[in-house]
């Protein structure tokens, strides 16, 4: 398979960012594909709504369902998961992008942001992928693919902000654990995470504005590897741990630059690689 046409794609937090990247480029194939993210209305600091990106998917040639969804909410996300069953008759797809940050350390952490980082992050990948895997399993090639980072346990990743690391390698937990319990069923659990920092609003907000930006990659190159896990065979591809340049290389891509937003600044390496 090398095209998701007519597949349905439920994806979380695709309001912007990668999230969006990876539901156009799915969209350029004639995906269908419902957008499960909390952004109705214009943010000051944030780009997008669930209904400008249900206006770039149509345009790029898919079908969009903008669904506004807190996937802290077990209610609002099964009523999402009816919604796209009803529209599209299935899920072939879940992508567990939406995800919360704060770097803070330990003391400087306030509880309800560890919270809410907590029930975003692991709660609410375990939540999606629970309550998509009965329809998944009806599909002909189901994948749950999970934009966390691979599994490291050096204490550098942890010295800093602790918490952000416990709620980020949460999510890949749960894509070890299901890709295992879910392997007889055909259903691929994998992981995506960037080599890089990605261009997004998290970069910009909370890493260094404009500049930062600079030695970023672009959300494209998420989405052209994403598309490459996605179009796999499922019962041969499940259980790992994918990083988005080693992805696109094993793919027979050679020039990674146009990837880059400024191909003449050096790129600023992402958390946990």
């Amino acid at each position: 398979m090398s095209t998701l046409n007519g597949k349905t794609l439920f994806v979380t937090g695709a309001s912007r960012g990668i999230g969006l990247a990876i539901a156009l480029r799915a969209a350029a194939d004639g995906a269908n594909v419902t957008i499960a993210a909390k952004t109705t209305e214009p943010h000051p600091k944030l780009s997008g709504t669930i209904f400008t990106a249900a206006e770039e998917i149509e345009t790029a040639g898919g079908t969009a369902l903008p669904v506004r969804v807190d996937i802290q909410n077990e209610d609002e996300v099964q009523a999402a998961i009816a919604q796209t069953i009803e529209r599209f008759g299935g899920i072939d797809i879940l992508v567990n992008n939406a995800s919360a940050i704060n770097l803070s350390g330990t003391l400087g952490l306030p509880m309800k942001r560890y919270d809410l980082m907590h029930q975003i992050n692991t709660r609410g990948t375990f939540l999606c992928s629970k309550l998509c895997i009965p329809h998944l399993k009806k599909a002909t090639n189901p994948h749950i693919l999970t934009l966390s980072p691979p599994l490291n346990l050096d204490p550098k990743w942890f010295r800093n902000h602790v918490a952000y690391t416990i709620a980020k390698y949460g999510m890949s937990m749960c894509a070890l654990g299901m890709a295992e319990e879910f392997r007889s069923d055909g259903i691929a659990v994998n992981t995506l995470w960037p080599r890089t920092a990605i261009a997004t609003a998290a970069v910009k907000n909370l890493m260094g504005g404009d500049a930062a930006m600079q030695r970023c990659r672009t959300a494209e190159i998420m989405a052209d590897a994403a598309h490459a896990i996605l179009t796999k065979n499922s019962r041969e591809c499940t259980g790992n741990f994918f990083i988005d340049d080693e992805v696109l290389t094993a793919e027979g891509v050679t020039d990674l630059s146009t990837y880059a937003v400024n191909p003449d600044e050096p790129l600023f390496p992402d958390f946990f690689v």
